[in-house]
């Protein structure tokens, strides 16, 4: 049983109640009204509670006016739904058009216009959608551990990701169905949704940290799509692409942190400088696929870009002893 099915039981109970007791005939139209305001976050339930109201008070001028004029036969309600739906999508509340309706037909049932009549409806609104706007502010389930869970599986997608970027480095042999990138995507779209039902959850002030995290791994996802382009180009294992298999090493364990740690992008410098002293490539087949490797260095610096901006960096220790990479020069 679901947590929206219990508020909206909660939500109906607590509307028929309070019709009763304040006299409102055929109470169970409040229950109705509170069912149909019932909705997943607090955001959404005050936007379409205000939709209904408004579409209920457009309807029942409508209906009014339809009434007052031709009189209380069902032909007319055939009118009402011909000309009110519309006129009530063009005011932008096509949400309400249900509750309008329930609110117009009752004023059908009783065949009476009169101000007693038009009040009761008023108050029968306030009662089914307050009830349903009550239960929905007083309860929304927690979301921030659920949240908090998708994004240690995302991470941990990254870490596979880059433990084997630096296996294919190492060995270009080696095939990599690649199914961790299927995983990553579809858990990042998972916590895009989920942070922002838990943005829409906070009414007054809204925390955005979810919603920056996973749109930050939504970028990332995007430039590791284009490293693994480049890493399909490097079809020889030199002492450079071991070289920079060290740093997906490096990265692998960094992902995992909370923080931006920086000790692969200063790794990936220290890197850079190294590749400028070595000598330069003696054959074509050397030279395009030290080209792959630097250009896929270069897409590393931008992922490395991309996890600056929106991590929050810890202080940067210098290091202790110079920075070397294993393998010939």
């Amino acid at each position: 049983m679901g947590f929206r099915i219990i508020k909206t039981a909660a939500a109906t109970l607590l509307s028929i109640l309070l019709a009763a007791a304040i006299g409102i005939p055929n109470a169970q139209s409040a229950g109705l009204l509170a069912i149909l305001g019932v909705e997943t976050t607090r955001k959404r339930s005050l936007r379409t509670i205000m939709a209904r109201f408004s579409a209920s008070l457009v309807g029942l001028f409508l209906g009014c006016i339809l009434f007052f004029t031709l009189g209380f036969h069902y032909w007319v309600l055939g009118l009402y739904v011909l000309f009110g739906f519309p006129l009530i999508v063009k005011s932008g509340f096509k949400e309400g058009i249900v509750t309008s309706s329930v609110i117009v037909f009752r004023v059908f049932g009783q065949a009476e216009l009169s101000l007693h009549v038009l009040l009761q409806q008023i108050e029968l609104l306030v009662v089914g959608l307050g009830s349903a706007g009550l239960v929905n502010l007083i309860y929304m389930p927690q979301t921030g551990g659920v949240i908090a869970g998708i994004r240690k599986e995302v991470d941990k997608y990254f870490s596979i990701i880059f433990v084997q970027m630096a296996r294919t480095l190492r060995d270009p042999g080696y095939v990599w169905d690649g199914k961790e990138l299927i995983g990553a995507n579809e858990a990042v779209q998972r916590g895009l949704t989920a942070a922002s039902r838990e943005m829409e959850n906070h009414v007054i002030h809204p925390d955005e940290a979810w919603n920056i995290y996973f749109y930050m791994r939504k970028e990332q996802l995007e430039s590791i799509q284009n490293m693994m382009q480049l890493l399909s180009q490097v079809y020889r294992q030199l002492p450079h692409g071991d070289m920079v298999a060290e740093l997906f090493d490096q990265l692998s364990n960094d992902v995992l942190a909370e923080e931006y740690t920086g000790r692969t992008e200063r790794l990936l410098d220290a890197l850079e400088q190294e590749f400028e002293r070595m000598e330069l490539p003696e054959t074509r087949e050397e030279f395009e696929v030290r080209s792959a490797i630097l250009q896929l260095c270069r897409e590393l610096a931008l992922y490395l870009k991309i996890a600056k901006r929106h991590k929050v960096p810890v202080e940067a220790k210098p290091l202790k002893r110079p920075v070397t990479f294993r393998g010939p020069s």
